[in-house]
């Protein structure tokens, strides 16, 4: 992905911009009018053309045939795609590690991220509080994955991935604080991360491959229950940008 706009208006009004998508504010199938988000803003005209080009790269705009941009829209299909390929990415990042046969003290950190999250999954009641703790961890734990494997290409590829509003890895944990079976389903994911550890540890890279991709179908889990109940849609950030079927 190319380096963030240095330019501290365009970086603050590439922020806002996208604030204003995952907010509602501006609603799929939505043109968006750069003078509209210039008066908006208070910005001038050129950095909300550099931020809408960036926003047309993330995926969250699409690049209209007569000139112009309009909000994109994403359906179920859209976001399984994007979180199963993030399991590709993922599987071939851990086999990379694994295969890079890593020493105790380079997998230091992993392991204690996997530590804490097992302390925490085991814990008798979960709280919000919890789930928050929890997403933080899960993310050190995919970032760290993606660091073992010492790849600029995976790196690169997994940021474009990454910049999708639905695929990261803990888009739709928190949908899980108020189901009955959320502590089965952080119960299985954790499960995975004591494996890749695992797999990793012992340097079997198809293994680790596997249970990566595994991994990834948590997320689809989490995503079948989100799309059942509109409140619990409403908690994952840019839900106003999801087309559900028959909606």
């Amino acid at each position: 992905m190319e380096e963030q706009p240095r330019n501290s208006q365009t970086v603050r009004t590439l922020l806002q911009l996208r604030e204003l998508i995952l907010n509602g504010e501006l609603s799929p199938g939505e043109r968006v009018s750069e003078l509209g988000i210039v008066d908006r803003l208070g910005v001038s005209r050129t950095p909300v053309r550099v931020a809408l080009v960036r926003l047309e790269e993330e995926g969250l705009v699409d690049c209209l045939p007569t000139g112009g941009f309009v909000v994109r829209a994403f359906d179920e299909t859209d976001i399984a795609d994007s979180i199963q390929l993030r399991g590709v990415l993922e599987g071939m990042a851990a086999q990379r590690a694994a295969e890079r046969r890593l020493d105790r003290d380079a997998l230091a950190d992993l392991r204690g991220i996997v530590e804490a999250l097992d302390d925490l999954v085991h814990r008798r009641a979960l709280t919000i509080g919890d789930f928050s703790d929890y997403i933080r961890l899960n993310d050190r734990f995919h970032a760290q994955l993606l660091h073992l494997a010492d790849s600029a290409v995976l790196k690169r590829s997994m940021e474009r991935v990454l910049s999708l509003p639905f695929a990261s890895p803990g888009a739709f944990v928190r949908v899980q604080a108020e189901l009955p079976e959320s502590r089965e389903i952080l119960v299985i994911a954790q499960e995975h991360h004591r494996s890749i550890l695992e797999a990793i540890e012992k340097g079997e890279g198809s293994r680790a491959d596997h249970l990566a991709r595994e991994h990834s179908r948590v997320a689809l889990r989490n995503l079948e229950n989100a799309v059942k109940n509109q409140r619990q849609l409403d908690r994952v950030p840019g839900a106003s940008l999801i087309r559900l079927r028959g909606a």
